[in-house]
């Protein structure tokens, strides 16, 4: 039994991805072009599941690259789990430093915040933390 086309706007209704969004990853290879059907591009079932595994990767912070290459891995049918734990655990160190980095944003923006309600001093407390050194703030 062949299996039914799907065109762009009811792949991007399945898998909540943006139709240009879809377009993009079409034009970097990370989805396949499907083929056409007149104007019209034919996508199927694998493209659905494809563009999920796409979508939820994005989700998680992988980028681009690191999407790529768990795409390799899972293509080729014989994904080793720790090459693909090796990518996923460097990208848990990039992730826990990014919230360091936020906690860090947090602690300054918090603490100009409370500096402005306080009201003793006559600059924007903002302002001058912006312009400190960053060994100040």
């Amino acid at each position: 039994m062949a299996e039914q086309a799907i065109q762009i706007g009811d792949l991007s209704r399945r898998t909540g991805c943006n139709i240009e969004t879809i377009r993009y990853y079409e034009r970097i290879g990370l989805i396949p072009e499907p083929p056409r059907r007149g104007r019209y591009r034919s996508y199927g079932a694998q493209d659905v599941a494809r563009l999920g595994f796409v979508r939820r990767a994005r989700e998680l912070g992988f980028t681009l690259d690191e999407v790529r290459a768990l795409l390799a891995l899972a293509g080729d049918g014989q994904a080793s789990c720790a090459e693909v734990r090796d990518l996923a655990a460097a990208h848990l160190k990039d992730v826990r430093a990014r919230i360091e980095d936020l906690k860090r944003m947090e602690r300054v923006l918090a603490d100009s915040v409370r500096a402005c309600d306080a009201g003793q001093d006559p600059g924007c407390p903002l302002i001058q933390t912006l312009y400190a050194q960053p060994w100040e703030g």
